[in-house]
C-alpha cells in the first residue's frame, strides 16, 4: 500500500523572486496543512514566463526573465521550505552558456530530480535552448516523471517516462487561452480543452497517477487557463481547481490505482513495437520480430 495525498495549484507567478518565493512558502504550508505529500507548481514559478511577456500589472514594462542556477540559492531555499514534502516547481536555467525552461522536483532535503522541457513551442525556442530526454526518477512518494507544458502533447514523452518506471508524471505548465479565437467563457476555451483533454488521455493510456500544474490569470498578452487537476490511472478526474487560483487535492493509493488499472488491458505489456513504424519507436528500443501467432510479450514493452 502506498497512500498518497496529491496537491496541484493554479496562481500567476511574475519576475519578483522574493515574492515567487513568499507565494510558494504559503503553497507549501496549505499543501502541509491538507496533509499533501507532493506539491505540483506549474512552469516558471520562480521569476514567470517568458521574457517577451510584460506583467499585466505594468504592461509598459519588459524585464527579462532570470535565469537561475540550477544549483544556486533560490533551489536551495526550496529544498529548505519543501522539507519532507515532494515539491515539483518550474523556472528558467542557466547553464553555461545555454538557457531552459526546467522543472526541479525536491524533498528529504535534496534534489530529486530534474527536467529540461524538450519540445518548444512558437516563440519559445528563441528564449531557450531545447532539453534532450525524459527521465524518472526515485522519490519518498514513488517513482515518477515529469513534463512541461508542450511535452504533454507529444504521447511519447509521457510513454518513455512509464516504460522508465514512473508511477507518477508530474506536468508543470503555463497553458493559455487561445489568441486567435479565445471562448467568451474561459472554461469553454478549445485551448483549455485541449489542455484537459491531454492530461486525461495521457494519464490512461499510460495507466499512471497524472498531476497537473498550470498558471493562472494575465501575464502580459497570455491569459492562462488554470485547472490544476490529479487524475487516476483510469482517466477519471480526482479533484481540479477550475478557472480560478486555488489547489486540487486528491488522495490515490498508487500501488492499488496502478495494479486495478493494469490488471486487465496492461496497455504497457501489451504493447508490439515489433508492429510498429521504426520512427515510432522510443530511442534505443529494439524491433524484435516474432514468428506469426506468436503472442509473447515482445522485448522492451515494459
Amino acid at each position: 500500500m502506498n497512500v498518497v495525498t496529491f496537491a496541484a495549484v493554479s496562481d500567476l507567478f511574475g519576475r519578483d523572486l522574493d515574492e515567487c518565493l513568499g507565494k510558494v512558502a504559503r503553497h507549501i504550508e496549505a499543501a502541509r496543512a491538507r496533509g499533501a505529500q507532493l506539491l505540483a507548481l506549474p512552469e516558471a514559478t520562480l521569476g514567470g514566463y517568458l521574457s517577451t511577456l510584460s506583467p499585466a500589472d505594468d504592461p509598459g514594462t519588459m524585464s527579462d526573465t532570470p535565469l537561475l542556477d540550477p544549483d544556486g540559492p533560490e533551489i536551495a531555499r526550496l529544498v529548505e521550505l519543501a522539507g519532507d514534502m515532494v515539491v515539483c516547481i518550474g523556472y528558467s536555467e542557466r547553464d553555461g552558456c545555454h538557457r531552459y525552461n526546467s522543472a526541479v522536483c525536491v524533498g528529504a532535503g535534496e534534489v530529486l530530480g530534474r527536467h529540461r522541457k524538450v519540445h518548444l513551442p512558437l516563440s519559445e525556442g528563441s528564449s531557450y535552448d531545447a532539453g534532450t530526454r525524459f527521465t524518472a526518477f526515485d522519490t519518498p512518494v514513488g517513482r515518477i516523471g515529469m513534463l512541461i507544458c508542450y511535452d504533454k502533447t507529444f504521447p511519447e514523452s509521457a510513454r518513455t517516462l512509464a516504460i522508465a518506471g514512473a508511477e507518477v508524471v508530474v506536468c508543470l505548465s503555463a497553458w493559455p487561452m487561445s489568441r486567435t479565437n479565445p471562448a467568451a467563457d474561459l472554461a469553454a476555451d478549445r485551448w483549455r480543452y485541449r489542455f484537459d483533454v491531454y492530461d486525461e488521455v495521457r494519464a490512461l493510456e499510460n495507466q499512471v497517477v497524472w498531476v497537473s500544474a498550470n498558471q493562472v490569470g494575465v501575464f502580459g498578452s497570455l491569459t492562462f487557463v488554470g485547472n490544476s487537476k490529479v487524475v487516476h490511472p483510469n482517466g477519471t478526474l480526482l479533484g481540479a481547481t477550475g478557472s480560478d487560483p486555488g489547489m486540487a487535492v486528491a488522495q490515490v493509493d498508487v500501488d492499488d490505482a496502478l495494479r486495478v488499472a493494469r490488471r486487465g488491458m496492461n496497455h504497457l505489456r501489451d504493447r508490439r513495437p515489433d508492429a510498429y513504424d521504426s520512427q515510432c519507436l522510443l530511442a534505443g528500443e529494439p524491433i524484435i520480430r516474432q514468428p506469426r501467432g506468436d503472442a509473447r510479450v515482445p522485448q522492451g514493452a515494459g
